[in-house]
Formats: structure tokens, sequence, C-alpha cells
């Protein structure tokens, strides 16, 4: 299996993580967004959109950081990191759609390039614009997470679950962009748990040999 990612990227981040809970061996190809090797014509053979994470198996081309961790679970079953009930399952998937869907994109490079070139925003203005987005979906999350009095140190349950792939980059994210990260303890706490873990910790951006 060849994965093609980026090390900051955050859609990446989840995927590294993904595969390292589930034990998944893979070959890391690196693709450097910030030379802009995802726009190069062979990269765009495996994937249209010049997005990263592509997951290459020896039979197939997989794209989008949801599909790929939902395949690796149907592929991988174990261990788990959906619950076996149905109300769990919608959980975890609302927390992670929470992240992927609601905060990530608007902090996208994509996003953040338009923004320069487009409307001539500064850094400053840059970051406060990435903070925003996610000062409003971790509140959100926050109250999520306070509510749900039978979990653990993690988004669900008592085992790390993809809630908790996509939440972890997220942190980074904020922490990126200078996000106090004090008024979401519920959100610090399980970042700080899941940093003890082997899985977790291989896949932080730092570690990554294309990480500068």
């Amino acid at each position: 299996m060849k994965l093609y990612s980026f090390f900051r990227s955050g859609t990446s981040h989840r995927t590294r993580i993904t595969l390292n809970l589930k034990g998944v061996a893979y070959e890391a190809v690196y693709i450097s967004l910030a030379k802009n090797e995802h726009h190069q014509a062979d990269f765009k053979a495996l994937n249209p959109q010049g997005f990263v994470p592509v997951l290459a198996t020896t039979s197939e081309t997989l794209l989008q950081s949801p599909a790929i961790i939902e395949w690796l679970e149907e592929q991988y079953p174990e261990p788990a990191l959906l619950p076996t009930d149905v109300v769990g399952r919608e959980r975890v998937r609302a927390i992670a759609a929470l992240i992927g869907c609601d905060i990530h994109p608007l902090n996208n490079k994509r996003v953040l390039e338009h923004l320069r070139q487009n409307f001539e925003l500064n850094d400053a203005q840059i970051n406060a614009w990435c903070a925003k987005w996610i000062q409003d979906g971790f509140q959100a999350l926050e109250q999520i997470l306070s509510e749900d009095l039978t979990r653990e140190k993690f988004c669900y349950g008592n085992q790390a679950t993809i809630a908790d792939a996509y939440l972890v980059p997220q942190v980074v994210s904020a922490q990126r962009f200078n996000v106090d990260l004090s008024a979401y303890p519920n959100i610090n706490e399980i970042y700080q748990h899941c940093m003890t873990l082997e899985a977790f910790q291989k896949a932080a951006p730092e570690q990554q040999g294309d990480a500068f």
C-alpha cells in the first residue's frame, strides 16, 4: 500500500492515524503542497482534484479521506473504530463530520491561498479567519463532549474511534493558528490522552519524512 500525503495536511494526518490504529503497513509517498507537486500531471493522473491523501492498493486507487477511512474500517474490522451500536456509530460519524465538513475545509490551503490572492488578506487576517471557524466548531464540539457522561478520555466511549482520528489533526491546526485551547477542556483532554498512544505519535506531522 502507498499513501500519498503531505506532512501538514490534516486529511493526510487523519488517514495516517487510522492506518496506524489498524496496524496496516504502508509506504509513504510525499507530495509537497508547498512546492505545488499536487498540481503536477503525474499526481493528477492519480487524483484529478490534486488532493492528498491518496491510498493506492495493489488493485485500487482510493480518494478522499472520509471514504478511505471507511474503507479501512470495512477491510480491517479489528480493532473497530466505530461502535457496535447504531446510535454510537452516528455520534462518532457526526463528530467526524463536524470537523471534516464544517471546520477543516474553511482552513484548507486552497481557501487560504484564494483569500490571499483575491482578497489580499495578510497573515494576521488569515490567522483570524482560521481561528474564527475553528473556535465556532470547537465551541459546539465542546458542548457535545460535555453532555456525554458515559465517555472516557476519547471522543466517544472508552477507546479510540474515527472521531479521535479527525480531532487530533484539527487540534494541531488550531495550535498552528494560535487558538487558545484552554477554552475547550474536553477537547484538550482528549488530544493530550491520544498523544500518549503510539498510533497518534507516529502519525504526527513532525514525525513524517517530509516535515520541515
